[in-house]
């Protein structure tokens, strides 16, 4: 076998492909030049109970060749994982399979990278591997490939956390085309804090006990792992954390905030609503249609102690009732009634609209009160000027109501309504001409339906913390969950007090954290905060102007954490300019300004200055982009307007200039020309310097010495970092 295995690696023109697993191909074909296998479909179910996973994997490798092949599979195992089945396509005949532990393991992956001269593997330098022969591959045909694994999941902190290997973009010349995975979440304790870190999920909550998280894609090549994250207690509500900390730097967190899912009635906070609707006439047709039905909805699903009004507004608003309604079959018949008689006509007076809902909910300050305030149009009657209509909500809202607001189509006054949200610690969407706007308005409502507790504040005694976002809490909502992020000096034991207001009352809960003084572990952290923390600046630049000390702040904080965006990518490069005009480039220079053709920086500037703009496309563009920044929970919510960052280069080839940089470490490297430069390279005053040639034994003397080194290896042949001090320069 060994022989064997020192022969399939001598004939390696290999390629790799993993999703999961990887199929190495020793053999070229017809034309001496090697092709890769295809994955056509990549499904994984995870079930979890009570801490242990079992994870099931299905796929379907295609062999687009007209030769016979023959390969090895490999599946790097990972940590703490037993390997409980395997089962493949293979014509009957009989496969021998072979788990290596760590030690062999690393020989295999290092084999590889002297014989291919591809450092990919080394990023799994430490697993153990689980290794088949395949044979054959036939032509034009494919391999299914099952696997199952086991494994008991860490409990920190009371939170638990479950990866499954998904990084398949360095491995995979062709994008896959089914990716699926589903989690089933089953335990003895109540299900709290439950969020994905990486990618965009949908998470259904069956009980307390049970959740399912699911992720699906098409034609995509994954580039990063699947992790979740979830706690488990039994109180009503739960504060949980999540840091990382280096050693000498400051620490970053997460605070989730999250209740229960099975709530009684009696536990359901009595909310007051208002609905303001706008009835001008370029709401006609298919906007009016729509706008009626999310409202008749709404309407249909308060809660039995709730209270509301609706106001209709175009040149006059008009009211339905002038006070607050208890939710009773008499009320409910008067709404619909209102509701079916509007009609698209005249201006639209936004000032005496949000007046009258403002007068309704004047004085009730015992329940959680708020306004889902939904229109069309810029304000053409009484009011018309923006800053005196910001003036005339703070005066009148006294009682800090929540003003939830939906703009449809592109002839608004981004700028206004984002201002209205801002004020009044609320909510901002758009509806673009394609979407519908029953779906969008009805989806928010659902999620505002039951409230648990309103106006929160939390105090995080004996802990120096500071930047945390959002900077005014939103309400706690059943079937959701709060998340903080922020900065911290130093670690230690605190307590964490969380107050809000339950039917009138001030409510208290306690709870004892402790920060640790160093933890290396979920280094998607401080890109979150990151792009929380840009989010913000960018809303305060577009609405309130910029200024140097912002603009530059946003500079370094993108630049530190790859926080890339059209708006962002154009302030660096432009700084980057600046700085060449001076003669001031030094080691502060950053990789992202070589990477950027004058045509994206083009294009960048124009998507920055568009931000400016207070009506239009690209107003609703940079509005909803922003807002999402600052409401940014994982890995793919960082990268707004991606698709617009996509540029050819002078060979013909399509990049994005954000698959040029990637997060190692809690910060940035990017690809600059052929070498991966490490951010904190320019922040590093005289490191000691290590110059190491790539595959030379001083090469994998330091993988052995320094498995973190790992992460930065596996990108390139070339690459420059700071690890412990040292700035190594990887050289072929």
């Amino acid at each position: 076998m060994k022989t064997k295995l020192c022969m399939l690696l001598l004939m390696l023109s290999a390629y790799l492909l993993k999703a999961d697993g990887l199929i190495i191909v020793p053999h070229p074909n017809e034309k001496n030049t090697p092709y890769p296998l295809e994955v056509r479909y990549h499904r994984v179910k995870v079930d979890i109970k009570n801490g242990i996973a079992k994870t099931n994997i299905d796929q379907e490798f295609y062999n687009p060749t007209n030769s016979r092949l023959e390969g090895i599979y490999i599946f790097p195992v990972p940590e703490g994982a037993i390997i409980s089945g395997f089962s493949m396509d293979i014509n009957g005949q009989e496969m021998q399979a072979e788990l290596l532990p760590a030690e062999k393991a690393k020989g295999i992956y290092e084999d590889i990278v002297r014989r291919m001269k591809d450092p990919a593997l080394l990023e799994y330098a430490g697993r153990d591997v689980f290794k088949v022969r395949i044979f054959p591959i036939e032509p034009r045909s494919s391999k299914k490939i099952r696997i199952q694994y086991g494994q008991m999941l860490k409990k920190d902190s009371g939170i638990v956390r479950y990866v499954y290997p998904l990084n398949t973009e360095k491995f995979s010349s062709k994008s896959i085309g089914d990716v699926s995975i589903k989690v089933n979440i089953e335990t003895d304790e109540k299900i709290k804090m439950l969020f994905c870190s990486t990618h965009n999920v949908e998470i259904t909550r069956k009980s307390d006990l049970q959740a399912t998280i699911g992720f699906e894609a098409s034609n995509v090549l994954p580039d990063m792992d699947f992790i979740v994250y979830y706690s488990t207690d039994r109180k009503d509500i739960s504060v949980d954390l999540l840091t990382y900390k280096e050693e000498d730097e400051d620490g970053f967190f997460i605070l989730n905030i999250s209740p229960s899912y099975m709530m009684q009635e009696k536990e359901i906070i009595q909310k007051n609503i208002v609905f303001v609707v706008d009835t001008s006439g370029s709401m006609a047709g298919k906007k009016i249609e729509q706008a009626k039905n999310a409202l008749d909805f709404c309407i249909s699903n308060l809660n039995r102690k709730d209270r509301f009004d609706i106001v209709r507004f175009s040149t006059e608003a008009e009211v339905l009732f002038g006070e607050l309604k208890t939710v009773d079959t008499k009320s409910i018949e008067s709404a619909k009634t209102f509701i079916e008689k509007m009609r698209p006509v005249g201006g639209t007076n936004i000032e005496e609209a949000l007046t009258m809902a403002l007068s309704v909910l004047e004085g009730e300050d015992k329940n959680p009160a708020s306004i889902i305030f939904i229109t069309d149009g810029k304000p053409t009657i009484g009011l018309t000027d923006e800053d005196e209509i910001i003036r005339m909500v703070e005066q009148k809202n006294r009682k800090g109501v929540r003003i939830f607001v939906f703009g449809i189509d592109y002839e608004i006054n981004t700028h206004l309504l984002d201002r209205i949200a801002e004020i009044s610690s609320g909510y901002r969407d758009y509806v673009t001409p394609e979407e519908d706007i029953e779906i969008k308005i009805t989806s928010f409502y659902e999620k505002i339906r039951y409230p648990v507790l309103s106006n929160i504040r939390i105090k995080i005694n004996a802990l120096n913390t500071y930047s945390t976002y959002p900077k005014k809490i939103p309400d706690l909502f059943k079937n959701s969950q709060i998340v903080i992020t922020g900065r911290y000096k130093k670690g230690g034991s605190t307590e964490i007090i969380l107050e809000g207001i339950v039917e009138g009352k001030k409510k208290s809960f306690e709870y004892n954290i402790s920060f640790p003084h160093i933890n290396p572990a979920n280094e998607f952290i401080p890109h979150i905060w990151a792009a929380q923390h840009i989010g913000y600046l960018l809303d305060e630049v577009r609405l309130n102007g910029e200024n140097k000390e912002v603009k530059e702040e946003i500079i370094e904080v993108a630049t530190r954490y790859g926080i890339i965006t059209p708006y962002t990518s154009f302030l660096i490069v432009e700084d980057e300019q600046r700085r060449e005009s001076t003669g001031r480039t030094g080691n502060n220079a950053s990789p992202l300004s070589s990477n950027m053709p004058a045509s994206l920086l083009k294009s960048s500037e124009k998507e920055y200055r568009s931000m400016y703009k207070k009506s239009g496309k690209e107003s609703v563009v940079a509005s909803e982009e922003i807002s999402a920044l600052r409401t940014t929970q994982n890995y793919q919510q960082i990268y707004q307007g991606k698709d617009r960052l996509s540029y050819v280069d002078t060979s013909g080839r399509v990049h994005n200039l954000t698959s040029q940089v990637k997060n190692v470490q809690g910060r940035a490297v990017y690809q600059n020309g052929n070498i991966w430069v490490d951010s904190a390279v320019a922040r590093t005053q005289n490191p000691r310097i290590s110059r190491i040639q790539f595959g030379s034994p001083e090469y994998f003397d330091l993988i052995k010495k320094k498995p973190k080194a790992g992460q930065f290896l596996a990108l390139s042949r070339n690459v420059q970092f700071i690890l412990d001090g040292t700035l190594y320069e990887i050289y072929e």
